[in-house]
């Protein structure tokens, strides 16, 4: 386990995070779920901020892989504007969590500042991607795009915190095709 406790921290602490958020994360039941002790955590992680920090950080990184290599994949910015929301959808599938950052957000008064940079960088990750694929798919004019890729983003995101609380994955669709409907997500 010693090599690949680092990584086994940071994915249990991810799926805690997305259930309870920052303020969930506890040593002691991360080393328990990992089956270490919680002083062993200390050795990949000086505080809970630097694990949350690193959560975050590879959350918002992994998305971002993500997100380029579903674009090049479908290879139309339409398509790909299409299926943006699965990102967000896929935290919901995954026993009514919500997305990493996005519950972050929710906390963000009571997280320490790397923590809080990590979050943001989550949103301005989305917002730059959306803004772009936005433009390709000739959506938008440049100038307009990032104003509509921070409203996709909020509304999708919303449509993720209405439905987790509902614990109704169906609540998310209907609010991302009225979104398509209305023409805020590029059908």
């Amino acid at each position: 386990m010693s090599g690949n406790a680092r990584e086994t921290i940071l994915e249990v602490a991810r799926q805690t995070a997305q259930a309870h958020g920052y303020g969930g994360l506890s040593y002691r039941d991360l080393a328990a779920e990992v089956g270490i002790k919680p002083a062993s955590i200390y050795h990949h992680f000086a505080s809970k901020a630097d694990l949350g920090a690193a959560v975050a950080r590879r959350y918002w990184e992994t998305t971002a892989t993500e997100l380029d290599a579903m674009l090049a994949e479908t290879g139309d910015p339409k398509r790909a504007m299409q299926r943006y929301p699965e990102f967000f959808r896929r935290s919901l599938a995954d026993g009514n969590r919500l997305c990493l950052c996005s519950f972050m957000s929710a906390e963000f008064d009571d997280l320490p500042e790397a923590v809080r940079a990590e979050a943001q960088a989550f949103a301005d990750v989305h917002i730059a991607w959306l803004a772009k694929v936005l433009v390709a798919a000739r959506a938008v004019k440049a100038k307009d795009s990032e104003a509509r890729a921070r409203a996709i983003f909020a509304a999708v995101s919303g449509a993720q915190l209405f439905a987790r609380s509902r614990s109704d994955i169906s609540k998310f669709d209907d609010l991302i095709e009225s979104y398509r409907a209305s023409g805020l997500i590029p059908a």
